[in-house]
Formats: C-alpha cells, structure tokens, sequence
C-alpha cells in the first residue's frame, strides 16, 4: 500500500512538470489575449486514472510551480491574494476531472466507447469550466481596470477567460479522445490495465 501510494506520487509529480513544460510552447491565439492552457491535459488524463484528490494534489504541483517560473516574472501576479487564486484555486480545480475515474474506467473495462467518449468530453469540460471560472472572477475583481477604455470589466473577463475556456476545453478533449483511441489503458493504474489485456487475450 505504501509503494502504491509512493508510485502515485511519483507519477502526479512528474506529470506536473511535464504540465509545467508545457506551458512554455507559445499558446496565444492571434493578437488577442486568448491563450490555450496545454498543462491542462496531462492533469485531466493523470485525474483520470488515480482520481480527484491525486488529480488536485498534481494540480496544486503544476500552479505552485507555474507561479514560481512563469508567474512571478511575467508580470501576472499583481498582489498576494491574486496569485493565490490563480495559481492554486485555478489550478487545483482541473482536479476535479477525476470525479469521472470511476465511470471512465468502468465503461473502458466493459468496452463501450460511445459512452467512455462521452465521459471523457465531460471531465474535460468539468475541469476547464471550473479553472476558467475563477480565472472569469479574478479578471473582474483583479483585472478589471486593464479593460479596454469604455468596455465593462465583466465583458472583457468574459470574452478573455470565455475564449480561452472554448478554446482549452475542446483541445483537451480531442487529445482525451485520441488518446483513448490509441492506448486506452493510460486512463487505468496498472493492475486494472492488466485486467483490461487479459480481458482482450
């Protein structure tokens, strides 16, 4: 059990930063502050197979660690209440696709893609909806005077954060999709994966 909980761990750790890396490839779409979150799909497919509370403790890993490389020197921290609510409350939340672990590994394990599909276009919404949601009352709260001139802050938060949700939203769950097309058994630990090939065998 101890090992166990160590592998998960490890592995909650390593996709992190691999989140982390992720975030340096260029994702601003156009000339507009719209920008595409890739760190969020490894959190999702990682929340997936071990769970929300893994999924959480990852996603606390990967804002902690973006706050440190990205945030503080790229001017997006702008007082100590922001940056914790951005780099740990947004964060945290992506968590929340693991509330969908069980029902994802059970409709893998018997087979039926229609629904697993479905299931995995529903985390991918859950956890974007609930990052970008927050993202949406900080741009109010703490970036409402950075609004265009005569444009309501709630507008500009919504169009920003709306934008880069829709955007975010739907590349994770094609790359879900694909990826459960290709290997479903990334989304289940290793003893239900090994059930899964004795299944097909």
């Amino acid at each position: 059990m101890r090992h166990q909980r160590l592998l998960i761990q490890i592995e909650g750790a390593i996709l992190a930063a691999f989140a982390v890396a992720l975030e340096y490839i260029p994702h601003t779409v156009g000339p507009s502050a719209i920008e595409v979150s890739f760190g969020i799909i490894p959190i999702v497919i990682y929340s997936l197979r071990r769970g929300a509370v893994p999924g959480m403790i990852a996603a606390f890993i990967w804002g902690t660690l973006d706050l440190i490389l990205r945030g503080l020197s790229s001017g997006s921290v702008l007082n100590v209440w922001q940056g914790l609510f951005e780099f740990t409350v947004a964060f945290i939340v992506v968590g929340l696709a693991g509330l969908y672990q069980h029902q994802v590994q059970t409709s893998i394990r018997q087979h039926r893609k229609v629904k697993t599909l479905t299931l995995l276009w529903s985390a991918a919404l859950i956890a974007n909806f609930a990052k970008y949601f927050c993202h949406f009352i900080a741009g109010v709260v703490y970036w409402g005077s950075y609004a265009p001139k005569g444009m309501n802050p709630w507008y500009y938060s919504l169009v920003i954060n709306g934008g880069s949700f829709i955007v975010t939203f739907i590349l994770t769950g094609i790359v879900a999709c694909v990826l459960f097309a290709m290997l479903p058994t990334i989304y289940l630990p290793k003893d239900m994966a090994f059930d899964q090939q004795a299944a097909k065998s």
